[in-house]
């Protein structure tokens, strides 16, 4: 079972969809993020978790 490092984002209403789309469009380009959840509040505040797996090397020694 893979472990995850998760990250909360807590986006505004004054942000505009097609804003949050691009950031999480970055974040899931350059930083390897994947989107774990996102909620909507009534008052139009976002809250997304993204997360990506954690690598562990081992040694080969």
């Amino acid at each position: 079972m893979p472990e995850y490092e998760y990250q909360r984002m807590d986006l505004p209403r004054s942000v505009s969809r097609n804003a949050a789309w691009r950031l999480l469009t970055d974040a899931a380009e350059y930083g390897r993020w994947e989107l774990d959840r996102l909620r909507l509040y009534p008052d139009g505040r976002r809250r997304v978790v993204l997360r990506r797996p954690i690598i562990r090397v081992r040694s080969t020694l």
